[in-house]
């Protein structure tokens, strides 16, 4: 099977998997290229990078904790195959399923494809109730200011042609990166579908990072690109 895709995973301090999850993506038949995004880690993941001996990986090391949506704008600019997909570095993910994301990509039938929690009879582990809920929450603002109708704005799992990646212009340095690439890419007129994906969800104890925080973050960035991501695009179509 002839390989055609990009994978870009930021990564930060995850020592634990981070060598489980590389084995995964590059088992899948579907990756050209992985390009791996250290942001900074100081708990031996750098070690466990440097000791990976495949061509098709390139790791990229952060000069410090930059955030993920810093990291996905730096791996974006290695990109090299007709398609990209986005892989967290943990075990949530299961790159097994990318051929579910590829399929309407390669069929011509959408330029963007979000992998919904939320719409699958697939595996999810069950964790926690007000996570569901804020994410939930979220989908639904940015909706209203997108017009989209998507089920999980915030899924890890997003994958693109590269001319979309390429056309993107990104400002959000943390976990912000998800409404405003959502946003851009409602702006910028994209045709999106959406495909059911299982879910392997980490708890805090194990190592999950995001917090109520970035949920004030999240809403704070739908609001503002729902103005900007217009703006800009109205912006580069009169040449500036």
């Amino acid at each position: 099977m002839e390989s055609m895709l990009s994978v870009v995973m930021p990564c930060y301090n995850e020592v634990e998997t981070v060598e489980e999850v590389i084995t995964a993506v590059l088992n899948s038949p579907h990756v050209g290229e992985l390009v791996v995004v250290d942001d900074g880690s100081t708990d031996g993941t750098r070690d466990r990078l440097r000791a990976i001996d495949d061509e098709r990986v390139s790791v990229v090391l952060q000069p410090e904790n930059l955030g993920k949506g810093a990291a996905l704008r730096e791996g974006f600019t290695h990109v090299s195959q007709p398609y990209v997909i986005i892989q967290d570095a943990d075990l949530e993910y299961d790159p097994a399923e990318y051929s579910v994301l590829l399929e309407p990509l390669i069929d011509g039938r959408c330029d963007v494809v979000y992998g919904s929690r939320f719409v699958s009879n697939r595996p999810h582990r069950v964790l926690y109730f007000w996570h569901s809920v804020g994410n939930r929450f979220l989908t639904m603002l940015s909706n209203m200011t997108t017009n989209l109708n998507l089920t999980d704005m915030e899924t890890c799992y997003k994958a693109f042609r590269i001319e979309v990646v390429k056309s993107l212009t990104l400002t959000e340095d943390r976990f912000g990166i998800e409404p405003e690439l959502t946003a851009r890419v409602a702006a910028g007129g994209w045709r999106v579908f959406e495909v059911g994906i299982s879910y392997n969800g980490r708890s805090y104890d194990e190592g999950k990072k995001i917090g109520w925080r970035d949920g004030v973050s999240a809403i704070r960035c739908i609001l503002k690109y729902a103005v900007v991501a217009r703006r800009d695009v109205k912006r580069s179509t009169r040449g500036g």
